[in-house]
C-alpha cells in the first residue's frame, strides 16, 4: 500500500501500476486514465474508493515512477511500445 497524506493506493492497485511501470503490462481502464493525466476520465472510470484516493495515485506517478511512463496518452503508448520492442529483441536473439 502507498499513502500520501491522508490517501493511499490499495495493494491490488499497486500491484497493477508496478507491473505497468516494470514490465509494460497493460492496466485498466481507470489506472489508463491517471497515467494520461486525464482526471475527467479518471474520475467517471474509478469506483468509489478509489475515488477518494486520486490525491495518492498522482503523488505516487508524480514521486516514484519515470516521468516518461505517464502524463499523456502518448506517453503511454511510447512507454508500452519499449517493451513490446524489447521482447522482440529478445525473441531475435
Amino acid at each position: 500500500m502507498y499513502r500520501f497524506r491522508n490517501f493511499y493506493i490499495r495493494e491490488n492497485m499497486m500491484e497493477s501500476i508496478k507491473a505497468y511501470v516494470e514490465e509494460g503490462r497493460p492496466v485498466g481502464n481507470f489506472l489508463q486514465a491517471v497515467i494520461c493525466n486525464d482526471l475527467k476520465e479518471a474520475v467517471g472510470r474509478a469506483d468509489d474508493e478509489n475515488i477518494q484516493n486520486i490525491p495518492a495515485f498522482v503523488a505516487y506517478f508524480y514521486t516514484e515512477t519515470p516521468m516518461a511512463c505517464w502524463g499523456s496518452f502518448e506517453k503511454m503508448q511510447d512507454w508500452l511500445l519499449t517493451f513490446v520492442e524489447e521482447k522482440e529483441d529478445e525473441w531475435r536473439i
